[in-house]
């Protein structure tokens, strides 16, 4: 009794997950905002929230409130993804014009510059632990992967050709990479590519492992579980989220409910949830135990190409964060509890 009273619990904590809009930023860049993610706190300061834009610039927003504590400049085409190491001291920006700008957060300073023409360069995430970060090279169908400590460039991970297509086949030799995620422990790394595959990697041994398959359409979106090293999510064009295995090569679940492509997806630091933003304006909170969709949120007028939950830390974080940013030219903010 006592365990199914604990588990009913659970649940219920589960299902009253709800968002609350807090504040919304009209005009936080000069052009569509394509890019959010949050820097962690440090010893110093609270986390900061980190936008991306088609204007060139990445700009840094107080957590609670999403005053602009600065803009950062060094790109001369769009921002197409940010990203914040784990320890919130230093963070990157990757841009149309090929290269990755690696700048400490709190001097912009910049750290280092990494270049990946001809191709340009798509998502971005850093490992868990902060020693690689891992970049999605688009038509080069490649994720190179960057030491973090010499900035030297680490491996880079070719997309392999679908099985059953012939070496003349032009189409099915290069997959245009979109997305990365780390597992939580960090030792793969699945991409998600134009053509709707996601590939997995073992990444210390740069090998291949599997392809997963299900999605028809480009997977603009990666995230795992923070809990799960096997458990993966996946947005895509194809107006589904998926929810694999992603050692055992098995799609667990399907989530429907948008109304056009979902081009972006993460989960929430308990990882009972997780949230999306659509084509369709849309953001939407998902509940990971009946795997539907329990709430949906009208912020934005235009695609909404990122959510970004906050992480847990900071000694000023009172409740739980989700931000959203749309090609409307603004930031959202909410709170959920």
């Amino acid at each position: 009794m006592a365990q199914r009273a604990a588990k009913n619990k659970k649940e219920n904590q589960y299902f009253a997950m709800k968002l609350a809009g807090l504040k919304s930023v009209d005009n936080a860049h000069d052009d569509s905002v394509w890019a959010v993610t949050w820097v962690p706190a440090t010893a110093n300061r609270p986390p900061l929230l980190l936008t991306g834009s088609l204007d060139e610039t990445v700009r840094l927003w107080r957590s609670d409130d999403l005053v602009l504590e600065r803009t950062n400049t060094g790109h001369c085409l769009g921002v197409a993804s940010v990203a914040a190491h784990p320890l919130g001291s230093i963070a990157a920006s990757s841009s149309l014009d090929s290269f990755v700008r690696v700048f400490d957060v709190d001097s912009n300073a910049t750290v280092a510059t990494l270049e990946a023409p001809p191709s340009e360069v798509w998502q971005m995430r850093f490992d868990p632990k902060g020693a690689f970060l891992a970049v999605a090279g688009g038509g080069s169908a490649s994720v190179k992967i960057w030491d973090t400590t010499t900035w030297e460039l680490f491996v880079t991970l070719s997309i392999p050709r679908p099985e059953g297509s012939k070496p003349t086949d032009k189409s099915g030799s290069k997959k245009f990479v979109l997305s990365v995620a780390w597992s939580p422990d960090g030792k793969r790394l699945a991409c998600g590519s134009m053509d709707g595959t996601i590939s997995v990697f073992d990444v210390l041994r740069a090998k291949f492992l599997h392809h997963l398959e299900g999605h028809f359409m480009p997977v603009r979106s990666l995230v795992y579980s923070p809990y799960d090293p096997r458990l993966l999510f996946s947005a895509s064009d194809d107006g589904n989220v998926h929810m694999y295995d992603a050692e055992g090569k098995a799609l667990i679940g399907t989530m429907s409910g948008h109304s056009s492509w979902v081009l972006c997806v993460d989960v929430s630091p308990d990882g009972g949830a997780i949230a999306t933003g659509s084509s369709d304006r849309t953001v939407r909170l998902w509940d990971l135990n009946m795997r539907a969709s329990v709430q949906t949120m009208g912020n934005h007028t235009d695609q909404v190409w990122g959510v970004a939950f906050r992480p847990p830390g900071g000694t000023d974080v009172r409740n739980g964060r989700l931000a959203s940013v749309s090609d409307d030219k603004s930031i959202s903010l909410y709170d959920y509890s």
